[in-house]
């Protein structure tokens, strides 16, 4: 992993919860050196993220100059937390087509 940063989980109610970390300056601007060669589509930047023992394969996403990194449930039940909580992330972003089609499953 080429950087780690520690957040609190919010959560975003739309039609179906999502649960987020919000990336602080100094991951962001680790992101911002490496999007030119990462970055797909509309900003989304693929990367392989680990919270505790659990891996997984997802994209940050650009929101008002920053990004945020979604979380995916099985994550949050193997590592047993939630909303308003503090987690350390280690991640990589991904180079652009480094990706499995379909993602990976997270591993414990």
């Amino acid at each position: 992993m080429d950087t780690q940063f520690s957040a609190t989980v919010f959560q975003w109610r739309g039609p179906a919860p999502f649960y987020w970390l919000a990336l602080p300056e100094h991951s962001g601007t680790y992101v911002r050196t490496e999007a030119a060669e990462a970055s797909y589509g509309w900003g989304a930047i693929p990367l392989r993220a680990r919270i505790g023992a659990t891996e997984w394969e997802t994209s940050l996403l650009p929101k008002n100059g920053g990004y945020l990194l979604p979380v995916k449930a099985a994550v949050r039940e193997r590592e047993q937390f939630g909303d308003g909580d503090m987690v350390t992330v280690a991640m990589s972003i991904a180079p652009r087509g480094g990706r499995q089609a379909n993602g990976t499953r997270p591993t414990c």
